[in-house]
């Protein structure tokens, strides 16, 4: 009887260790790690990497707050080569849509430092992408929040609103070629076949911000040379997918990479959440530093935080 219980506990050790175990699949020529929760869901990967690819929920949730009225308080600091402020800005903003055009009023302002210059501009890259994805100035009609057909481009584009471009293609299209960008850009697209041999793929399942999710994390193979780490430019990459309708409510990324001309290090944090039937990014928060050559290096971090969100 003893022998018999000992036989049946190994068993049902064995079938639960098994079940513990990730899963291994291969899905056109790539590799993803499935957790055990995820596999016991009969999950289906090829329809979930065919709406990774193509996803835009993460790029609409920043048009639409062109299209809402909204509050935001708005944290900046420049830091010095110690990580120490040497300027920044503290402010609430209020944003108002009202008949198709979008105006933002400034309900209180604290800034320190050379924030601004003489003439009332920024006198940080770091501050003026930052106010072309939160603030408004002046009065702007006619805008939308249509994705489809909207694509990123810096034909055209010089200076800074290059820069605003080249940030935005990073920003919202992660694992996609981004042209314009020297060096860089066929080195984000992770789901080529070159660049996805850089990387572990694994998707759980797991719940965030009370929703429950597919967990898809991105990060450099450990086992990689010196050689293959210096074409890595996605350092760690977690997205949170509702798994109801695979829509994104939030995102955590570090990029890095040293170009020469240029280098940078960075990492992201963005939570969305739902307005009625619109997603909207509730808090976004950066830190990090770029340097571009024959312009200053800047470190810096900010966090937005927006609230009070109204649709007309």
């Amino acid at each position: 009887m003893n022998k018999l219980v000992i036989v049946l506990a190994f068993l049902l050790c064995f079938r639960l260790c098994s079940f513990a175990q990730d899963t291994t699949v291969i899905y056109k020529n790539q590799s993803f790690q499935l957790s055990e929760v995820v596999v016991r869901n009969n999950f289906n990967i090829a329809s979930f990497i065919e709406y990774v690819k193509n996803d835009t929920t993460f790029y609409k949730a920043f048009r639409n707050l062109r299209v809402l009225s909204f509050t935001s308080l708005n944290h900046i600091e420049l830091l010095d080569k110690r990580g120490k402020p040497q300027a920044g800005l503290d402010s609430k903003t209020r944003q108002t849509y009202v008949d198709g055009c979008r105006s933002m009023q400034v309900l209180e302002e604290k800034s320190t430092g050379d924030f601004y210059d003489k003439r009332g501009n920024y006198n940080y890259t770091t501050a003026e992408l930052y106010a072309n994805l939160f603030f408004t100035r002046g009065t702007v009609c006619g805008e939308n929040n249509i994705v489809k057909g909207v694509g990123f481009s810096t034909k055209g584009k010089s200076g800074i609103e290059k820069h605003k471009e080249q940030l935005k293609q990073l920003f919202f299209n992660p694992g996609k070629r981004i042209p314009g960008i020297p060096f860089i850009g066929n080195k984000v697209a992770l789901f080529d076949e070159d660049v996805a041999a850089l990387y572990d793929f694994k998707i759980d399942r797991k719940d965030y911000m009370g929703n429950l999710c597919y967990v898809f994390s991105i990060t450099p193979r450990q086992d990689l040379s010196s050689g293959q780490r210096g074409d890595v430019v996605i350092d760690e990459m977690t997205t949170w997918f509702n798994a109801k309708n695979y829509e994104i409510i939030g995102r955590n990324y570090t990029l890095s990479y040293n170009a020469g001309v240029y280098d940078f290090d960075v990492q992201m944090e963005v939570q969305l959440e739902k307005v009625q039937d619109l997603w909207v990014p509730k808090v976004l928060r950066y830190k990090g530093y770029f340097d571009v050559v024959f312009k200053k290096k800047e470190r810096a971090l900010f966090t937005a935080t927006l609230y009070d969100f109204q649709k007309q």
